[in-house]
């Protein structure tokens, strides 16, 4: 495995051999991965081979079999309610699809965590909820909107708020651009690239567009049968040495990886 460009600082966060079976099958099997503060790590790979798990393992949503999930270098698998709530703190996320309450309103959406985790007085909250959106470049005469009024493009902005407003530590991103036409999908990724800088966060996502890959990440790491068997800087991602990683990256149908039909 390729770990050319690796940071030479600590990690922010890291997955060490994490193992996690799920309907039968093993997902996961031992994936070693980590990202440094400031560092923004594209993990790439086919439908099905674990992308989203190695997320939810890391935020606890699905908990992993074997291995350890390390922020800071502190194991969250083991530590106590308390403690693990402090780290969660840490994390932001982008979910696939923006991910809203349809019930509530943009600015609601966005200080969801400031109101009913953080405590934080309603108009607090919203005053950093319209901060946030000015960020991400959505007018704050939006605000009192309600998803269902809003564009694919808007919706993802107000999800990218959503992840920002508690300004993370760590930042994850799950198919940001998916469903997203060209223009739109590169004016995300540039916001991406713009919000990870501004708050010099650890970034991970997770895509199949590789053009949002190439885009947004100083690494990349392909996961397949369960593994990291490439990892390298995104410029080198056009002459890896890896048959796997060239045939997912130019989209053809032979070679090593199967095409699930």
């Amino acid at each position: 495995m390729s770990v050319a460009g690796k940071p030479a600082n600590g990690p922010k966060l890291a997955w060490v051999g994490v193992k996690k079976r799920l309907g039968g099958r093993d997902v996961l099997q031992g994936v070693d991965l980590d990202v440094a503060a400031g560092r923004s790590l594209v993990v790439i790979g086919g439908s099905g081979v674990g992308k989203s798990v190695t997320l939810k393992t890391a935020l606890g949503i699905i908990p992993a079999d074997a291995g350890e999930i390390r922020v800071d270098g502190e194991d969250v698998t083991h530590a106590d309610t308390r403690r693990r709530a402090a780290l969660m703190a840490k994390f932001g996320m982008l979910f696939q699809g923006a991910a809203l309450f349809d019930s509530l309103t943009v600015w609601e959406n966005i200080a969801f965590r400031l109101i009913h985790a953080d405590r934080m007085p309603r108009a607090e909250a919203k005053a950093r909820a319209l901060e946030t959106m000015r960020k991400v470049r959505l007018a704050p005469e939006f605000a009192e909107r309600y998803p269902v009024e809003l564009s694919g493009g808007m919706q993802k902005r107000a999800g990218l708020a959503r992840a920002i407003v508690s300004r993370p530590e760590i930042l994850f991103f799950d198919e940001p651009t998916t469903g997203l036409d060209p223009i739109t999908a590169d004016a995300i990724n540039d916001l991406i690239v713009e919000m990870v800088k501004d708050l010099g966060c650890a970034a991970v996502s997770i895509t199949h567009d590789m053009a949002s890959a190439r885009k947004i990440a100083d690494e990349i790491a392909m996961l397949h049968q369960g593994k990291i068997i490439w990892r390298g800087p995104a410029a080198d991602i056009d002459h890896s040495g890896s048959a796997h990683v060239e045939q997912f990256v130019h989209g053809r149908a032979d070679g090593p990886i199967q095409a699930v039909v």
